[in-house]
């Protein structure tokens, strides 16, 4: 039978009263909130904390490094899309493009850093805590992550360019 150890505190802090009125009461603990506020526990949780923040730093500066590659190549390629819009080619259809080729750099980057993520892990097979060295689930989750904030990034140069006007388009330089 299990029960709150907090219920047996009033009644414990009454027979400590009778016993003496004089003596000093703190406020019980359950073992669990002293393990759980030792340093040692932070300090096992920190390593993993800090990481996750330059991971998530990494994946926004790596998001902001792909939008500004894509819109460069954009704004490099207007002439060609205004001359492919001008010849017939539908807003979808330059989306497509803008967006397959973003996707193909991201894809190519996600499946070397797959083969790298491989190759490293064996080498730190002792550093990794509670993940096999070849963790395909963890591995599939990061590699879906970088793909669809791939695909963010080149959502916005690619709706720039599907509204290319071809006569600015051709004036431009």
């Amino acid at each position: 039978m299990t029960s709150d150890p907090a219920a047996f505190a009033g009644a414990a802090r009454s027979i400590l009263r009778e016993i003496d009125p004089q003596l000093p009461l703190i406020q019980p603990r359950t073992f669990e909130q002293v393990a759980g506020q030792a340093p040692s526990v932070f300090l096992r949780s920190y390593p993993s904390l800090l990481i996750g923040s330059f991971a998530g730093l990494a994946l926004v500066l790596a998001m902001i490094g792909l939008y500004g590659a894509i819109s460069y190549s954009v704004l490099q390629r207007t002439r060609e899309i205004g001359i492919r819009v001008a010849m017939g080619a539908q807003r979808p259809d330059v989306l497509g493009l803008v967006l397959r080729e973003g996707l193909t750099t991201a894809s190519l980057g996600v499946a070397l850093g797959v083969v790298v993520g491989l190759l490293l892990t064996r080498l730190m097979s002792t550093l990794l805590y509670g993940v096999t060295p070849g963790d395909w689930l963890t591995f599939t989750a990061v590699s879906a992550c970088l793909l669809l904030v791939a695909a963010a990034a080149c959502a916005i140069p690619a709706r720039r360019a599907a509204q290319v006007d071809p006569i600015i388009a051709l004036r431009y330089e």
